[in-house]
């Protein structure tokens, strides 16, 4: 009901616009389309991979796989596990998972069943996230389903190449060849080998998506959110 009374409805992705159309038949020229914004953040990797190496005894030829969030079984850490065990060189990559779940016994057994116990840290909970996406090369992120996802942004912004879902709405803002089909997609497993093994590329990438990610501040959402307010209130 409240839908068909606003005279317009600001929609944090394409695919929570579909779904708004989709399930209360709206109109879908009443919707826009506004990515969140988020706080634009300065790398220093000297300070936060100093910090982490001696947390957890990081080498420095390690790969780091990066997967952050909380409510593991919506956002796909069993998926995230799974595509991590079947990866090559393992015993060079660490990935870390960083979240809040109720349940973290099963995720941390099936990391031992998967054989990748000592690939896989959980940290809980974590003040210093930031830091992570510092020292990460790709980010992870099969979810099942996200409305958009901040963390994509943010990993995006300190440099990740970034893999999520068609079921994410921040996977708008990737290419085709990093957004998988489902979180079971294990044709990601091939890419993120070839980007492991290929630093020129893996770096290019990082950098294009921090180039990207800069068009999505909090200034530049405010700015087009306002836009949108004054033009249905004037």
């Amino acid at each position: 009901r409240c839908f068909k009374q606003a005279s317009k409805i600001i929609a944090i992705s394409q695919m929570v616009k579909d779904n708004i159309v989709n399930a209360y038949e709206i109109d879908q020229n009443k919707i826009s389309v506004i990515y969140p914004g988020i706080e634009l953040k300065e790398i220093n990797f000297k300070k936060s991979i100093d910090k982490l190496s001696q947390e957890f005894s990081l080498t420095k030829d390690c790969q780091i796989i990066l997967y952050v969030g909380s409510g593991f079984k919506r956002k796909g850490v069993k998926e995230f596990l799974q595509i991590i065990s079947k990866l090559d060189n393992i015993h060079n990559i660490k990935a870390f998972v960083i979240g809040k779940e109720k349940n973290m016994s099963y995720y941390q057994n099936l990391a031992k069943e998967l054989c990748i116990e000592k690939q896989v840290i959980f940290t809980g909970l974590r003040k210093d996230v930031e830091d992570f996406f510092t020292i990460s090369d790709i980010f992870l992120f099969p979810t099942h389903y996200e409305p958009f996802g901040n963390v994509v942004l943010e990993a995006m912004n300190l440099r990740n190449v970034v893999f999520t879902t068609k079921q994410c709405g921040g996977s708008e803002l990737l290419d085709s060849e990093f957004i998988m089909q489902s979180p079971d997609d294990f044709s990601v497993i091939q890419k993120i080998n070839n980007l492991l093994e290929n630093n020129d590329k893996l770096v290019m990438i990082q950098e294009q998506n921090r180039f990207k990610s800069i068009k999505f501040s909090i200034e530049i959402n405010l700015f087009k959110t306002l836009q949108v307010i004054d033009e249905n209130i004037n």
